[in-house]
């Protein structure tokens, strides 16, 4: 069965979207069925949340894209609805589709070695462009990001299945990397989170995690290796040349990718 059936899609999408004439599924995580519709409007994607964690973090994607098209000039996609159904415990977001595959896909599929460095140094460049961007008001939160992303690990710990453990979060306390500037984050910045078409990156989705935080924890996640991308030195040093400087460590990248984002 598919993970979304054009039955159960809200009619507040439909009035949006129009007639859905085709839905097809997409690689994707664990934390949303997403499905890019055609519609007698246009081109969609569609995303379905379930559960109170998921449906929190769709909700929260969707008030972080808003405020970023009131300001940043970003490649984020624009949200067109948002439908909450407390009853069934879901939500449905209505989004902007980009042209596209994403950034993982091409790069495993890519054989020359000086074309996937190419898309990496891009990918680089785009992840300098979100540090560099004004972040907005609305997402710089009252308490250090580090501590509050400390506090939430500790909630997931308790309330969800996590890959972290009560040793890993006490470590984590204990070992806090020194404090440098913070900027607007993506905060789930992964090769699987940039899109790709002629080579050039089109845009940045699943802003769930956006705030105003540590830009290390993106840059992290941005060069941990997967299979045939981002494996070697030479790609690795491409992205930072994209990003126009080497801004973490190795202790700092242990902390963040092996420590912080296990319970995320």
């Amino acid at each position: 069965m598919p993970p979304i059936l054009l039955r159960e899609i809200p009619r507040e999408i439909i009035e949006h979207s129009g007639t859905v004439k085709s839905i097809r599924f997409p690689r994707q995580g664990h934390t949303s069925d997403v499905g890019i519709i055609e519609c007698a409007h246009g081109r969609f994607v569609l995303k379905r949340a379930k559960g109170e964690q998921y449906c929190a973090w769709l909700s929260k994607e969707v008030g972080v894209l808003a405020c970023l098209h009131s300001g940043a000039a970003l490649p984020v996609p624009r949200v067109y609805r948002f439908v909450e159904q407390k009853e069934e415990s879901q939500s449905w977001a209505l989004l902007q589709c980009f042209e596209g595959e994403t950034l993982r896909e091409a790069l495993t599929k890519e054989n020359s070695a000086d074309k996937k460095q190419e898309l990496i140094f891009r990918f680089g460049a785009s992840l300098a462009q979100i540090h560099a961007a004004l972040c907005p008001e609305a997402l710089v939160g009252d308490a250090d990001w580090l501590d509050d992303m400390l506090r939430k690990a500790e909630f997931n710990l308790a309330r969800y299945a996590t890959d972290g453990t009560a040793e890993l979060l006490e470590l984590l306390k204990r070992s806090k990397p020194a404090p440098i500037e913070n900027t607007l984050i993506h905060g789930d910045f992964t090769l699987d989170n940039a899109l790709v078409h002629d080579g050039s990156i089109t845009g940045i989705i699943d802003w769930s995690g956006g705030a105003f935080g540590d830009p290390r924890y993106d840059v992290s996640l941005a060069v941990r290796p997967k299979p045939g991308a981002m494996e070697t030195d030479a790609e690795r040093e491409a992205f930072f040349e994209g990003y126009g400087r080497k801004i973490i460590s190795e202790r700092e990248y242990r902390y963040f990718e092996n420590g912080l984002y296990e319970f995320f």
